[in-house]
């Protein structure tokens, strides 16, 4: 058995006696804080929504799109009226769910939500600018909803232009309210699939796994093949390639 501290130390003759202040004793054990937990970021709510409804809106829609970055395929927006009796579990930011997440639970808004969906091409972008272009996704799928909305909460700094009833813009929203948060999933998943099949139409470019972001594999596809139809040749790497 080992023995302790006090009785293994040994001193010559001529060490002087230990003092308690001058024994050898062993380190006291440092601690160190337990990190704090991070509380758990909260997920979009139906709250904005609640009290529109209860002050007397009939219909309240979210407006969301996606695809603002990539270098290719269209940018494409959602609107989504939920059922406040039949709101998915799980709504969020489209960004922070995966992908097989993001099909159920766009299958589910379809199934229990009114949904319209909304793309503008590659040219139209070209044309308009990716601002713009944003703005017109929103508008179109805005009027492709089967019945009218009182009030459009729509995510981002912007409104669409013609919208034909009261509308809030909120910064963040898809993380707010579960509304926006449902139209970005919806047009998220709309895109996806549209590059997916825009990957069997013009084959190498890999838009299977970059969707049309500007990746290093996306970047050497276009100066092997050039341009596709798909391509926003108003977009940077796109318009300094060309002017070469």
């Amino acid at each position: 058995m080992r023995e302790s501290c006090r009785t293994m130390t040994r001193h010559s003759s001529d060490s002087p006696l230990p003092t308690p202040h001058s024994e050898i004793a062993e380190k006291a054990p440092s601690f160190s804080k337990p990190k704090r937990a991070k509380a758990p970021r909260p997920l979009p709510d139906f709250s904005r929504e609640r009290a529109l409804l209860d002050g007397g809106a009939r219909h309240v829609v979210g407006l969301d799109e996606v695809g603002r970055g990539p270098l290719a395929g269209p940018v494409v927006a959602a609107a989504v009226i939920l059922d406040p009796n039949a709101i998915p579990d799980g709504l969020d930011d489209s960004k922070r769910i995966k992908a097989h997440e993001r099909e159920r639970l766009c299958n589910a808004l379809l199934q229990t939500a009114i949904v319209a969906v909304a793309a503008v091409s590659a040219d139209e972008i070209d044309r308009l600018n990716i601002r713009q272009a944003s703005l017109l996704a929103m508008r179109r799928a805005f009027h492709g909803l089967s019945i009218i909305p009182t009030v459009a909460l729509v995510d981002g700094r912007d409104i669409p232009d013609g919208l034909n009833c009261e509308a809030r813009a909120i910064i963040g929203g898809d993380g707010l309210s579960v509304s926006i948060a449902a139209a970005s999933i919806v047009a998220k998943v709309t895109r996806d699939r549209m590059m997916l099949r825009a990957d069997q139409l013009h084959p190498g470019y890999g838009f299977m796994s970059h969707m049309g972001y500007g990746t290093k594999t996306h970047l050497e596809a276009i100066r092997r093949l050039g341009p596709s139809p798909l391509h926003r040749m108003s977009f940077a790497p796109l318009k300094s390639m060309t002017a070469r």
